[in-house]
């Protein structure tokens, strides 16, 4: 028996969620799945920053959701041994420290609400036709379902299932360019209301208040460079290593990578691919989550409209593909090292590109 619905969202993490809610207000039946358990209770993690700066505050907002954390008044780039440093506060108001799960929470909660329907599945194959996509879930105990869907939207991350089923895998970056990303929480009360970004010879870690007792530290490192777990995270951060002298680690250490994903369209039929999935740069300016929220708009506007998705989706991403790229450029440079001594000697540019992060 085949089951019907008009949207099958694959993925179930915040731009998955998002997307779920904007097909509900377009009028669509819509099913989200995700192959982690955790996606039925709200509470899904993830390797990242956790700082919803004021843009994708106000995104997640608009969608009715109003996650609980600690507000960030700016950005604050710093060398590692904290001589140097540029802060720059949000012109446009504060922005949320928020943890991924109480994140994933809200907007979970705001999908259900809206009469999505979230359900811990599989994609084991993929197959479309002119007027659909019949797609294989298997469920926990090893049983398969088959969904005819209108149209399946990918926001499966960076490691999509649906990318490489729909064969939209684009090549892959050399193995040098791979940068990883760990994550670890720490129980003490923030010393800034600012996003601390250290930058060190090879790495930058970014520093998040979440809760009036909990920071998060995201640290990303090219291959080679991050390590295995946490027990070295901090020692190449010697003002951060001060601050968090002594404060116990909350939670496990979670990773990710490689960050740089290509894809060779965002289209295939009536697949769409959104979010990390759609093909990533980097985390270093933060911008992911009001990215993946902009594209999942654009994706429930553009179902019918293959190519329309494409041009959005250029629109929706070309700020952050440029900036991200020149400042990655720039990071992994002999010139990297100038990156903040710069920022403190020129503050209007400085003060330019935080502004333009915080849109």
């Amino acid at each position: 028996m085949t089951e019907g619905v008009d949207v099958l969202v694959v993925g179930g993490g915040p731009v998955g969620l998002a997307a779920a809610v904007r097909a509900r207000a377009a009028g669509h039946d819509v099913l989200v799945v995700d192959k982690r358990a955790a996606v039925l209770d709200g509470g899904l993690d993830k390797a990242c920053g956790e700082g919803l700066l004021p843009g994708a505050l106000d995104a997640v907002r608009e969608l009715g959701a109003d996650p609980p954390g600690h507000p960030l008044a700016g950005i604050s780039y710093r060398t590692a041994d904290g001589t140097r440093h540029a802060e720059h506060p949000f012109g446009a108001g504060p922005g949320r420290g928020v943890r991924r799960t109480a994140l994933h929470a809200a907007l979970h909660a705001r999908a259900v609400d809206v009469g999505a329907h979230v359900r811990h599945a599989t994609v084991r194959e993929l197959h479309q036709d002119a007027r659909g996509v019949e797609v294989v879930l298997a469920g926990t105990r090893g049983a398969t379902t088959r969904v005819r869907a209108r149209w399946v939207l990918g926001c499966d991350g960076l490691h999509s299932t649906v990318r490489r089923l729909a064969g939209l895998d684009g090549a892959p970056y050399r193995t040098a360019a791979s940068r990883y990303g760990l994550r670890t929480h720490y129980r003490v009360a923030p010393w800034s209301d600012l996003v601390e970004v250290h930058w060190s010879a090879h790495a930058e870690a970014y520093v998040t208040p979440v809760a009036p007792d909990l920071v998060g530290v995201a640290v990303l490192a090219p291959r080679g460079a991050a390590p295995a777990d946490g027990v070295d995270l901090l020692a190449r951060f010697p003002e951060l290593a001060a601050r968090l002298a002594g404060a116990p680690v909350e939670g496990r250490v979670l990773g990710a990578g490689p960050l740089r994903r290509r894809a060779r369209r965002r289209t295939a039929g009536r697949v769409r691919l959104v979010g990390d999935a759609s093909g990533y740069v980097d985390a270093l300016t933060g911008e992911g989550v009001r990215v993946g929220l902009a594209q999942a708009q654009a994706a429930v506007d553009h179902l019918d409209d293959a190519a329309g998705y494409e041009r959005a989706w250029a629109r929706a991403t070309r700020d952050y593909r440029l900036l991200t790229t020149g400042l990655l450029a720039w990071a992994s440079s002999p010139a990297r090292g100038a990156i903040v001594p710069l920022a403190a000697a020129v503050p209007p540019l400085y003060a330019a590109v935080v502004e333009r992060l915080a849109r």
